[in-house]
């Protein structure tokens, strides 16, 4: 599945993107903010990410921002399976934060999910990371007033976590505009 947004492409990632991810990654900044991704993150892990096999009902997409030499590689954005949530997840390069792209990418991601057939999505972000929860409220997440404790194995440890929540069958819900319907790989 692809889609565009005003400055992103988001498609799936290729084995090939391997060496770019590995690079973006290489980023203890990056790594200490997500629940799932290792530290120190090597190139297996890397190459196992870019080729795993991707999931219909639940997307990962790379951002890219397409350009006349290709794409380059500046993050990702997709929604997983969290017990009985569906949660949204992101990361963007170092160079490419403060400018909107995980924001962007996150609303389409949001609206796929809601064609997809989602009806509600969660999202969570380290308390010391508030730039995300800016991030997902921008994005249209409310927070539930709910805190937890999370695993992070970036940081091999637990750390607080404030939780949010997107209702996407909302009666005000922003219709999916055409600009970013998903297209079939």
């Amino acid at each position: 599945m692809f889609t565009r947004t005003e400055r992103l492409l988001l498609r799936p990632g290729w084995p090939e993107d391997w060496c770019a991810l590995a690079q973006a990654m290489n980023d203890t900044g990056i790594v200490c903010n997500l629940a799932r991704a290792p530290w120190p993150y090597t190139e297996q892990d890397a190459r196992e990410f870019a080729g795993r096999e991707q999931d219909q009902l639940y997307p990962v997409f790379f951002l890219t921002l397409p350009g006349n030499h290709g794409s380059e590689l500046i993050g990702a954005c997709g929604i997983d399976k969290c017990g009985d949530d569906v949660e949204l997840g992101y990361w963007v390069a170092r160079p490419h934060w403060g400018k909107g792209y995980a924001s962007e990418a996150g609303r389409a991601v949001a609206r796929i999910a809601a064609v997809l057939g989602h009806k509600r999505l969660t999202a969570a972000h380290f308390a010391d990371n508030p730039a995300s929860g800016r991030v997902l409220k921008k994005i249209g997440f409310t927070a539930t007033g709910n805190t937890a404790m999370r695993y992070s194995r970036g940081r091999n440890a637990e750390a607080m976590t404030y939780e949010f929540a997107m209702d996407l069958a909302a009666p005000n819900a922003q219709p999916v505009p055409s600009e970013i319907q998903p297209l079939a790989a």
